[in-house]
């Protein structure tokens, strides 16, 4: 089995909360049914989560909103994807697959393939790609607990409705991204 490693994000267009780039190495094969993360049931990702964890190893790399705000979010891509691989640790010169059309790998790596799609496309960037989303579906909904009245565990600080009203009534709380414009009009 050659050595690939998939990479997906979640949580870059939300307005409250961490970004987070997986960068995935399956050690066995993968399961079967994988697909973007965003296309399967909460119930069928949490599945294919538990098996994924054990088929591959996998690095993570959270960016606080904070240093969504001071870096921007190629930035904040950038040292995303770089904290990944670091936990990660693959050797530079294996092959990469990253989901988009943006090459966010630190120069070192130089085997990248950018492919808009990957996360439905390449097995192993869905299973980075499943695996981000359920671990920043947790964080938001352990957040919640903290914040109830943004009801974070329901839209995990992306920009719905629900979202929009709790920042009207309560206004903008500490894990809001105040950079992004929906949010700046409130500060």
């Amino acid at each position: 089995m050659s050595i690939v490693v998939g990479i997906d994000e979640v949580g870059r267009g939300s307005w409250a909360g961490p970004l987070l780039v997986v960068a995935a190495q399956a050690t066995t094969r993968l399961p079967k049914g994988l697909a973007d993360s965003k296309t399967l049931t909460k119930n069928k990702r949490e599945q294919l989560y538990e098996q994924i964890i054990e088929t591959c190893q996998f690095g993570e790399g959270w960016v606080k909103p904070e240093e969504i705000d001071e870096f921007g979010l190629a930035g904040a891509m950038r040292i995303a994807v770089s904290r990944a691989l670091i936990m990660l640790a693959p050797s530079f010169k294996t092959k990469i697959i990253m989901d988009g059309k943006v090459n966010y790998c630190p120069k070192e790596y130089k085997n990248v393939e950018c492919l808009a799609g990957a996360d439905s496309l390449k097995p192993i960037v869905s299973a980075a790609s499943i695996i981000a989303k359920v671990k920043r579906d947790r964080h938001m909904t352990e957040i919640s607990r903290f914040y109830p009245n943004y009801q974070f565990e329901k839209h995990f600080g992306y920009g719905t409705t629900v979202h929009l009203e709790a920042i009207n009534t309560y206004g903008v709380c500490m894990i809001h991204r105040k950079s992004f414009k929906p949010i700046k009009a409130f500060i």
